[in-house]
């Protein structure tokens, strides 16, 4: 499992763009940048719809005053959910990124998966946020139960930098 000190694995994601789905390289949006990257179960869940996000929306202008660059969602959905997601919880309007791990390549490159089958949930991601700076992890915040968005939320993962 990725842990504080550890540069992050290249892998593709993939955004809605304009024209439809682009493929996005981590080591792109990471290479000389301040990024912060949390990760939900799935999209349009309870937790994270109701939690984490708005989190994120809430803290913003907090990360931009801490020179982080970029806000990115990771979720094992497909770009059109992800898209739609964004716009329905106000993601997208408030600046953050919302990218779709559809093939969990990134997920299972840094150790992150997990099933939960009585939810329906399958090759899912944990809950995590993490600070990357230039590619490699400086502060990295899992829940250990994936309905709890507590470390990982906006203001834990800043009382962690």
């Amino acid at each position: 499992m990725i842990a504080t000190g550890d540069t992050l694995p290249d892998a593709t994601l993939i955004q809605l763009g304009a024209d439809g789905p682009e493929g996005v390289r981590i080591s792109e949006k990471t290479k000389g940048r301040k990024v912060v990257i949390f990760a939900v179960p799935g999209a349009y869940t309870g937790t994270c719809t109701t939690a984490h996000v708005p989190s994120f929306i809430r803290t913003k202008s907090q990360f931009d005053a801490k020179g982080i660059d970029e806000i990115i969602c990771v979720a094992v959905n497909d770009p059109f959910v992800m898209g739609a997601w964004g716009e329905a919880t106000g993601a997208t309007e408030a600046g953050l990124t919302m990218l779709s791990d559809a093939a969990s390549e990134f997920t299972k490159a840094i150790g992150m998966e997990f099933d939960v089958p009585p939810a329906g949930l399958f090759g899912r991601s944990k809950r995590y946020a993490m600070l990357v700076d230039d590619g490699k992890v400086v502060a990295l915040n899992i829940e250990e139960n994936p309905g709890v968005c507590e470390l990982s939320a906006g203001e834990g993962l800043l009382e962690s930098i």
